[in-house]
């Protein structure tokens, strides 16, 4: 029985946010109650004939705490028999989409970590971006968590949006650090092609902050987040001692982990492969008794080494040498040892007695150390 990391999916929302990619539908299109029936019994085919032990749960989406809670009860109850005692659950909450009745029964079933995602204080940036809630429904919601006893709450927020200037940033990082969260997920905007807030930009109805600007941001935050007490242990996440996100650290660590649900993604045993995307069509092929899964590919050992070298110096710990030694049965020092002179001399790197870190420097230019691992 292997201990990975269960990724759940819930495609659902009220609205789709004008910068949001992930695979996720207004949920007055599709039929919740098919999709859960269709999720669990994915849940079961791997719960009971693959023997998998989850260390962490992660119900993710789309916006989870939009749909029945009854049917949260139902999607855990199909797991339950194979999560570890200790396990991290964790559910991903929109403000404004939960009341007592849906918190106390999350708190009942388990689930012990939540992740709203909030992304900027002022009411008028969530208009530009498309969020349906205002901040009085963050508050609202936030208030409500705490006095059901969590007290694991992770906080997730946007800068480099349209119309965002650095003071609208400090008071967002400010306002919410005083409310004592433990957690919070920090990611500059990323504009997809596909998005409509691309159109939006590329035909200057909307301007977002130039790249000096993201930068000072970013720095900011580090700052602000440290003074309240927030380490940061990976490039966008800040956390309380002893609290950092324990489902995520699964793929920095470059670990197994298992994704069910619409357009989900998995690795395991040397393998990567992934779901249906369209619900529908996830839906018909779990009915037909076929398989959930659209595609897969075989990982070589050259690309996972890249991955754990990617992912790794992502975390402010950086890359554990002898573990890479032994994993790969190689010597990393000699290895890379062209990539690690010139991007030491670059202030990219730092090489300690057994690690390999990003400096500040090199957090800002992550992707520029990333290619140079894989040349």
């Amino acid at each position: 029985m292997g201990n990975i990391g269960l990724y759940i999916h819930i495609p659902f929302c009220k609205k789709k946010c004008l910068y949001c990619d992930f695979n996720s539908y207004d949920i007055k299109s599709l039929d919740e109650n098919a999709y859960i029936d269709a999720l669990i019994e994915e849940i079961n085919f791997y719960a009971n004939e693959q023997k998998y032990n989850f260390k962490t749960v992660f119900i993710g989406g789309g916006t989870p705490t939009i749909i029945n809670p009854g049917n949260i009860v139902r999607i855990m109850q199909a797991v339950e028999k194979n999560i570890q005692t200790d396990a991290e659950i964790t559910i991903e909450c929109n403000p404004g989409t939960v009341d007592k009745k849906k918190i106390d029964i999350y708190k009942a079933i388990g689930i012990n970590r939540i992740s709203i995602g909030l992304q900027a204080w002022q009411d008028d940036l969530l208009g530009v971006i498309g969020r349906i809630h205002k901040r009085e429904d963050f508050l609202r919601s936030f208030t409500l968590f705490r006095d059901s006893g969590f007290n694991n709450i992770n906080v997730d927020l946007m800068f480099s949006l349209p119309g965002q200037n650095m003071d609208m940033w400090i008071e967002t990082l400010t306002k919410v650090c005083n409310l004592g969260v433990e957690h919070l997920s920090c990611y500059s905007l990323i504009v997809e092609e596909t998005t409509p807030i691309y159109a939006l930009i590329q035909s200057g109805k909307l301007i977002i902050p130039d790249e000096d600007i993201d930068r000072e941001m970013y720095k900011t935050a580090k700052e602000i987040l440290n003074n309240y007490g927030l380490k940061q242990y990976e490039i966008s996440n800040f956390s309380k001692d002893g609290l950092c996100c324990a489902h995520n650290l699964v793929y920095w660590n470059n670990e197994e982990y298992l994704g069910v649900g619409a357009g989900s993604h998995s690795k395991i045993g040397g393998k990567r492969f992934w779901n249906y995307s369209y619900v529908n069509e996830y839906i018909k092929n779990i009915r037909d008794k076929k398989s959930a899964i659209e595609g897969f590919e075989n990982i070589s050992i050259l690309e996972d080494s890249w991955e754990t070298i990617i992912l790794g110096l992502r975390l402010n710990s950086g890359i554990a040498l002898s573990d890479f030694n032994d994993k790969y049965k190689t010597n990393f020092l000699k290895q890379y040892e062209k990539t690690l002179i010139k991007l030491k001399e670059e202030a990219l790197i730092q090489i300690q007695t057994d690690r390999v870190i990003l400096t500040d420097k090199g957090q800002d230019l992550s992707n520029r150390v990333f290619v140079e691992f894989m040349k």
